[in-house]
């Protein structure tokens, strides 16, 4: 077992942007894992409708 790992998962969540308004998107996150639990986001990212790869910093969560 590895002590400092590095992990990728996809998830769908709710997002809304004013141009489209509800949007249901995969987001991947990328995460350090110390021990097998989670210590840090390193990065997150979403593919958009058109398919372009985009950081999430963007699009705010739904309220």
């Amino acid at each position: 077992m590895k002590l400092i790992r590095i992990d990728r998962k996809t998830r769908v969540e709710k997002r809304f942007t004013p141009q489209m308004g509800r949007l249901y998107t995969r987001v991947t996150y990328i995460r350090k894992k110390v021990l097998g639990i989670p210590y840090k986001t390193l990065h997150k990212y979403r593919e958009t409708y058109y398919g372009e790869v985009k950081a999430c910093s963007d699009c705010v969560l739904q309220r």
